[in-house]
């Protein structure tokens, strides 16, 4: 009997080294990271830099010859239209009296006139669809408040209620500037019929618009011939943004279409709409060498100049054009599909097993893509799959 315990004790000893050799060598359950099949908001963007520029600049040139005084403007200083100096020029030699140099300053005033006219056209069409846009506006906002217009239809109407304002200030700017025409082009055959020897005799320039000097051409006194570059005139805080896409986005990116400014230097994101992608591309070159047909994309800010107070003209910004957006869809993680036989997979965990299983895929952005058929809402699906998960092999979340 005192032998018993001496057999019992090999036999368990090697009873337990038997479990254990049986447990090390049974498939360990494979830890994956998990993400659920959910509802939620899904955007698809195109992500392009951009630079700022302003939407109405004014190049004063001079309009005869004559010797030009030394222009003591500066960039940034301030203009008002009809009132701020620009340059002064004084007679020189009577190269205007002729019959065919003052033929063309004529032919150049009666040019100055006709288009004076177009454009005050165009700015009582301006009026007229800016009195619409607001009218529409007013409408649709209330429909709205009564919750029977769509949030979509407010957002259309407000788009092109900003559209018509951007268009009727253009063409307040292109009457100012017409009118500065025609100044200039009367002036020139004010010249052409002056006594040239009379000393008194100096034609002043002043601003054609409210605004900022941007550059100044020519500082320093000097003889100018006409149309010589003297400064550049505009608004800073009258941005717009230009950026250049790949023409493929291009075909996909509709005017009214909404845009995140970001990376442009301040804290939160500015805001824009898409007013226009131009309808001629350009071939560039990538910093691959590789050559892409682009286009670009105008876009309008839509918050208030005080919010960008700093941003000024050529800035790079970066813009975040939504091409596509859907506020509920199924969609699931995008980490967690792969292809096989050209048909989009992803892997089930159902009863702790790794189940591969075909979906279809609608629209889709860097983290997400819309399920449209394949998986239900609440599975769990595995995101990034090694080459360890197999359809079938045991699985268990990652702590």
């Amino acid at each position: 009997m005192k032998s018993l315990p001496r057999r019992i004790l090999p036999a368990a000893t090697a009873a337990v080294l038997i479990a254990a050799l049986v447990y090390a060598l049974m498939p360990r359950p494979v830890e994956v990271d998990l993400s659920s099949v959910d509802r939620g908001p899904l955007e698809v963007v195109v992500r392009e830099d951009g630079k700022t520029r302003i939407k109405d600049r004014y190049v004063v040139a001079s309009p005869l010859a004559g010797k030009l005084e030394r222009i003591h403007l500066r960039s940034g200083d301030v203009v008002v239209a009809d009132k701020a100096l620009i340059a002064v020029i004084e007679p020189s030699d009577p190269d205007l009296l002729d019959a065919r140099a003052r033929a063309q300053a004529e032919a150049k005033v009666h040019a100055a006139k006709a288009q004076k006219s177009q454009v005050e056209t165009q700015l009582q069409r301006a009026r007229v669809n800016h009195d619409f846009a607001k009218v529409d506006l007013d409408r649709v906002g209330g429909g709205f408040a009564a919750k029977t217009l769509s949030h979509q239809e407010l957002d259309v109407a407000e788009q092109k209620e900003q559209s018509a304002g951007i268009a009727l200030r253009e063409a307040e700017f292109a009457v100012q500037v017409a009118d500065f025409e025609q100044e200039q082009a009367s002036a020139v055959l004010l010249r052409a019929g002056s006594d040239v020897g009379d000393k008194e005799w100096r034609h002043e320039i002043f601003s054609p618009i409210n605004g900022k000097v941007l550059r100044v051409f020519q500082e320093s006194a000097t003889v100018v011939s006409p149309g010589t570059k003297l400064v550049e005139l505009g608004e800073p805080s009258d941005l717009e943004i230009e950026a250049d896409v790949l023409s493929t986005y291009g075909v996909q990116i509709l005017p009214g279409a909404r845009v995140s400014i970001e990376h442009w230097g301040g804290v939160q994101p500015l805001h824009g709409r898409v007013r226009l992608v131009e309808p001629s591309g350009f071939t560039k070159v990538s910093s691959l060498g590789v050559e892409e047909q682009r286009v670009n994309v105008i876009i309008d800010f839509t918050d208030k100049p005080a919010t960008r107070a700093t941003l000024g003209d050529a800035f790079r910004v970066e813009a975040r054009i939504v091409i596509w957006e859907n506020p509920n869809v199924l969609r699931v993680h995008a980490g967690a599909l792969f292809r096989t036989d050209k048909e989009w997979t992803v892997f089930v965990m159902e009863n702790g097993r790794a189940e591969q299983r075909k979906v279809s895929i609608g629209q889709s952005n860097e983290d997400f893509a819309e399920v449209l058929g394949g998986l239900q809402e609440g599975e769990s699906v595995i995101i990034f799959p090694t080459d360890r998960v197999r359809a079938g092999v045991k699985v268990k979340s990652r702590p």
